[in-house]
């Protein structure tokens, strides 16, 4: 990992991958058929680097937010960054207009870089926030080898200095900027590789967007690490994305439990050849068992696993034989990882109970961009509180149980809205569902289902209740059921809790205390 006392910064990554297997596909990208080698991709990021820093001033330190789609020059983008010793800032597509020039004015970049498809939009954000260039992807240079030999790479001591700034989805609250160092992406990678037994002849299709962890960090930094192939796709459709590992002979295949859902449910399902597939990844939320179970019919195994961006998105790992007998665990912490379940004093809990995941190890991030006391609120005695409620079995396998902020007190029990889900889950009708806590005179707190059913009009608030009773303990059981087409989720198929509970339990609220408000100046 050190080469003369020196840290290999993420940037130099494809320099020794051209060293060591010049002429192995590291690309592959889908839609338009082109397959880069690591010698290629290598020229490519160091001719992009030396047009920024030569054309653009870019240099060590400085903020280059991008907004595109996934592509080739993205990837181009992020080792180019990396080399410079600039810091890559992705752009969330999905957000608004204010959101973005938010998020410009937190990390002000000096350049902002943007495809044909959202050009539009960064020009309007990019003068609104008052950045001072805007890059066109188009303009990149591509494999330019007189230019990219005068590319010269930062040098790093301690791999400290941050790559990557990817901002928080904001399910909770306004996004905050997590900072991974090249310290941070380079244990991940070990971690992943190490935990789950990539290869260098492993192919992976890489279709979550880059913007979000999941995407860079879950398959596609540690396989550039590794030096195997990636499998680009720009349509993320079931039938594209099972054709694509048919035709590629992709070895691993990554998604959250929504795409295998949709994938399983895909009429091309049964018919695609997936014998190259040597197991499939799931991360992002649980992983239902008849999705499991599923995949078993196609001869395919499961690994599971948790994460978050700002401790990397491989920090435990469940082998496909615990997949079923341990169903719902996120199993056992990677080699590289320490783990503790904290009450609200920091003191460890007993086994069993529920508590607080703290993680610690050199694949924890380096903190928020300019939120000193969010960081030292999350990063405290060198542990990192993640904010999600697990405990673990006797065999050592954790199980997450909820978000710290998502649990609530109904008649003095906590209630892990997680378990709950976990139930309603398994009944046939369901498609989608979410628990929420909402206030209730007598018990504090009660619980609020809204539920997405698979067939319009199938069921009724009573098909939900009659089906959690004997299933969950009476305190459990939700006390209200709201029907829904579909549930709100972010780019990696998380739901927002954030907009469901204000849409259907801070509304109600209001209008509960303005009635409340009412009444009592009718007494007056």
């Amino acid at each position: 990992m050190t080469t003369g006392g020196r840290f290999v910064g993420v940037g130099e990554w494809l320099a020794r991958r051209e060293q060591l297997s010049p002429d192995h596909i590291g690309l592959i990208d889908v839609a338009t058929g082109e397959r880069l080698t690591y010698r290629t991709l290598n020229t490519r990021a160091c001719a992009l680097a030396a047009w920024l820093s030569e054309r653009h001033g870019v240099r060590m330190g400085d903020r280059v937010a991008i907004l595109a789609a996934n592509s080739p020059e993205y990837l181009d983008a992020f080792f180019a960054c990396a080399l410079l010793g600039a810091i890559l800032t992705p752009l969330n597509w999905r957000l608004t207009r204010p959101e973005l020039i938010g998020i410009l004015r937190d990390c002000e970049p000096v350049a902002l870089i943007a495809d044909d498809a959202y050009i539009s939009v960064a020009t309007d954000v990019a003068t609104e926030a008052g950045t001072p260039r805007l890059l066109r992807i188009d303009n990149f240079p591509g494999a330019d080898a007189v230019l990219a030999a005068r590319a010269e790479p930062f040098e790093t001591q301690d791999g400290e200095e941050i790559a990557l700034i990817l901002y928080t989805s904001g399910t909770t609250g306004t996004p905050k900027g997590a900072m991974l160092s090249h310290r941070m992406l380079t244990w991940n990678a070990i971690n992943t590789q190490i935990s789950w037994g990539l290869r260098e002849e492993d192919i992976a299709p890489t279709f979550a967007p880059f913007f979000h962890a999941g995407g860079l960090n879950v398959l596609t930094t540690p396989m550039y690490h590794l030096g195997g192939t990636v499998v680009l796709l720009r349509d993320t459709r079931p039938e594209a994305i099972l054709a694509a590992v048919e035709r590629e002979r992709c070895t691993l295949l990554f998604a959250v439990p929504t795409v295998f859902q949709m994938m399983m449910e895909s009429s091309t399902f049964m018919s695609t050849n997936l014998s190259s597939v040597r197991f499939c990844i799931s991360g992002g939320a649980p992983c239902p068992l008849p999705i499991i179970e599923g995949y078993s019919t196609r001869g395919l195994e499961f690994r599971q696993g948790y994460g978050l961006t700002e401790v990397g998105v491989n920090c435990f790992g469940l082998a496909p034989e615990d997949a079923t007998r341990k169903g719902g665990s996120v199993g056992r912490p990677v080699f590289h990882s320490r783990a503790r379940i904290v009450d609200d004093h920091d003191d460890d809990v007993a086994l069993g109970a529920v508590g607080e995941l703290a993680l610690a190890g050199p694949h924890v991030c380096s903190g928020y961009w300019r939120r000193p006391t969010a960081t030292a609120e999350a990063y405290r005695n060198g542990w990192w509180h993640t904010g999600d409620l697990v405990r673990q079995d006797e065999e050592g396998y954790y199980f997450i149980v909820g978000r710290k902020k998502d649990m609530y007190i109904s008649g003095g029990e906590n209630v892990y809205p997680a378990e709950i889900e976990g139930v309603l889950a398994t009944h046939e009708g369901i498609a989608d569902v979410a628990v929420l806590g909402q206030p209730d005179p007598r018990w504090g707190e009660v619980g609020l289902a809204i539920v997405a059913p698979r067939l319009p009009d199938a069921l009724t608030e009573q098909d939900i209740l009659s089906y959690c009773d004997g299933r969950l303990a009476r305190f459990k059981i939700p006390k209200s059921v709201i029907f829904v087409d579909a549930l709100p989720r972010n780019a990696m198929g998380k739901v927002v809790k954030a907009e469901l509970y204000e849409r259907y339990v801070s509304t109600a609220h209001d209008a509960q205390m303005s009635a409340a408000t009412g009444e009592a100046d009718k007494a007056r």
